[in-house]
């Protein structure tokens, strides 16, 4: 009995692990600059206004993702079909953003990993 709770415990975890979204895409500096910059794209900065305002890449537009109501509001007047580009700081705001974003049925998000704080070195 113990040996089937054991099986029944590590298929239960692998299982749950194995469950990576195919929404959800990690792109780095050289990506963010091959498909992003200069182009017609949707991109967004989740951080506050005021980080915004203090500098942003390229042409984003800013919806903050910490008021969660809010973000919901505001992102769903992006077209939910095409490719959605986003960032904050360092990854963890985007990161939730991105988990919202697919809870809301867009179809593909890509999450600049390096975020504000690796743009801004460059």
């Amino acid at each position: 009995m113990k040996n089937i709770l054991i099986l029944f415990v590590i298929v239960a975890f692998t299982s749950c692990n194995g469950q990576v979204s195919k929404k959800i895409n990690t792109i780095d500096l050289t990506k963010l600059n091959q498909d992003v910059i200069g182009k017609n794209v949707q991109f967004v900065d989740v951080r506050k206004a005021n980080e915004y305002f203090e500098g942003h890449i390229d042409d984003a537009i800013n919806i903050d993702v910490s008021n969660e109501a809010n973000f919901k509001i505001a992102i769903e007047k992006l077209n939910k079909n095409q490719p959605v580009y986003i960032y904050c700081y360092s990854g963890g705001r985007s990161n939730k953003a991105s988990k919202i974003m697919e809870e809301l049925g867009f179809s593909t998000i890509y999450d600049f990993s390096g975020g504000w704080s690796t743009w801004s070195k460059k």
